[in-house]
């Protein structure tokens, strides 16, 4: 390996372990109360060092929401599954993951959901689409299972908002010694889920 390789994985190594720093900080300070001295801190460098790999606090922001958003959009894709696949399971496998994606992954989802005024125009158009596609997902996912006559819901764009702000709002209260797992929670989301699509027995 040449000294010009050896230092890519190197740098990788450096912008991650400032990604991190950032997640910890903003998730104690709030992005406004952050300053970039505080994540250089928790990251074990100089300030200036972290200029070297990231243009702003605000880039680390958006690096940590686009990250958190793409994954969430392949984690409802997966749960989606095909269009073969019986939509009541479909919406109920949807509903669990991300669920529980958002009770583990509470603090990362926290900021994610919650600083998206602190990105620039340009970078929070750019998220905004990721969340309209994943509102999408969804969305079409309700209007297969109304035309199947397998849900009766009359609005199923508000249906699948009520849907995905049940997941979205587990990383404001959800805690580790609580009463209720990440999975307890996933499973009485995932019944309530098709309720509130009116889902028909049988």
């Amino acid at each position: 390996m040449s000294p010009e390789t050896s230092e890519i994985p190197r740098a990788d190594a450096t912008r991650a372990r400032l990604l991190e720093a950032a997640l910890a900080a903003f998730a104690e300070k709030g992005f406004r109360g952050t300053t970039t001295r505080d994540i250089a801190a928790a990251a074990g460098m100089s300030p200036a060092a972290l200029y070297v790999h990231h243009k702003s606090k605000e880039e680390l922001l958006y690096l940590i929401s686009k990250a958190g958003h793409e994954a969430t959009l392949q984690l409802v894709r997966d749960a989606i599954g095909s269009p073969a696949d019986a939509p009541d399971s479909a919406l109920r496998r949807v509903i669990h993951d991300f669920a529980v994606s958002h009770a583990r992954g509470r603090t990362s989802a926290r900021i994610v959901n919650y600083e998206l005024t602190s990105l620039t125009e340009e970078h929070l158009a750019e998220i905004l689409q990721i969340r309209h596609s994943i509102d999408a997902e969804v969305r079409g996912l309700v209007e297969r299972g109304v035309a199947a006559g397998v849900f009766d819901t009359p609005d199923p764009s508000m249906a699948t908002v009520a849907l995905l702000s049940l997941g979205i709002d587990i990383a404001r209260w959800y805690h580790d010694d609580g009463r209720w797992s990440p999975e307890d929670i996933a499973d009485q989301y995932a019944e309530m889920a098709l309720r509130i699509v009116g889902a028909r027995q049988g």
